[in-house]
């Protein structure tokens, strides 16, 4: 009788503990998919403003290759000179900025992999 106990008392015991494994599963799922969430929106906003400085960059290196033509029309050999070193900055200004938009939307792409991954383990992990 004893031992038809301990049986028992054990088996309800490993009931419970694979049952409160797969509830807690079930959680960490669910806390990786919002954190998945919250980078995608970090991301998001990340490239949304890498966009503003790509066209800002832009804007600025119209602007002074606008100022370069205007100097050389007038003869200004010192204010050309300047002209270009602002040209060179704006163009290393505007392929850094466009590195990093690049970089954000992998990093968008790899969080959407990954919400998708933890999406579908919650799915298989969840009890029919």
């Amino acid at each position: 009788m004893k031992v038809l106990k301990a049986v028992a008392v054990g088996g309800t015991l490993v009931a419970l503990s694979f049952g409160g494994a797969s509830a807690q599963d079930v959680k960490e799922d669910r806390r990786d998919i919002r954190e998945d969430h919250r980078d995608i929106r970090e991301d998001r906003r990340d490239i949304r403003k890498d966009t503003r400085d790509i066209r800002q960059d832009r804007r600025d290196l119209r602007q002074d290759r606008r100022e370069l033509y205007q100097d050389r029309k007038a003869g200004d050999k010192d204010a050309v000179a300047q002209d270009r070193k602002e040209i060179r900055q704006d163009r290393k200004d505007l392929k850094a900025d466009t590195r990093e938009r690049r970089r954000d939307v992998r990093e968008v792409k790899r969080d959407r992999r990954d919400l998708k991954r933890d999406v579908q383990e919650g799915r298989e992990a969840q009890p029919k």
